[in-house]
């Protein structure tokens, strides 16, 4: 069985959604490794008064139990483009470790920032990202992402965004493409223009 990665972000020094991230950590050990025991992440990643107000990666690896932890500096990659791939059989249910499908996919990004990944015709996520789609008014997320993230999930629960499910053809309904991960807050206004999809 394939090792688990949560990342968690790190902000003035205080664990970020950490609610979520326990939520699907100790569900996916339950669901894939039978383990019923809970873990809470907050007891077992140790914050030093080293950390000064930039922000930081916490990279958890595991399986039945916590194998790694680190913390790492963290900045916002620049994405300004993105290439539509298709993948009809793509699955990530998980956030494994090993993400070689999704890598291959990388590969045909061409001159492009990063990749638009489209399964049976629906959209679904960049090669790290859950994506949030603009009309001007509304706030949309693929129903069915690759992954359902930590903070789509914030963003559900508040009634900021809202699911529907995207085809490839939806897309001229948009002005632009927020991308959000547990790193990147829709604040931070990671955007990308529709005529930036190729």
């Amino acid at each position: 069985m394939c090792r688990l990665l949560e990342t968690i972000k790190i902000s003035q020094g205080v664990l970020q959604n950490i609610s979520l991230h326990n939520d699907r950590f100790n569900r996916s050990r339950r669901e894939l490794f039978g383990v019923e025991d809970l873990i809470s992440l907050e007891n077992e990643i140790q914050l030093t008064g080293q950390l000064n107000n930039d922000i930081y990666k916490c990279r958890i690896i595991y399986g039945k139990k916590i194998e790694k932890i680190e913390i790492l500096p963290y900045a916002i990659r620049n994405i300004t483009s993105l290439k539509i791939v298709h993948d009809p059989n793509i699955q990530y249910l998980y956030k494994y470790e090993n993400r070689e499908t999704i890598n291959r996919l990388f590969l045909q990004k061409e001159n492009c920032d990063d990749i638009l990944i489209v399964r049976n015709g629906l959209i679904t996520d960049t090669s790290y990202c859950n994506l949030i789609f603009s009309d001007g008014n509304k706030l949309i997320t693929p129903a069915n992402p690759l992954l359902k993230g930590t903070k789509r999930a914030q963003l559900l629960n508040d009634g900021i965004i809202s699911e529907v499910d995207l085809k490839l053809t939806d897309l001229h309904l948009f002005k632009s493409i927020f991308l959000i991960n547990a790193m990147i807050d829709l604040d931070d206004n990671l955007e990308i223009s529709m005529d930036k999809i190729f």
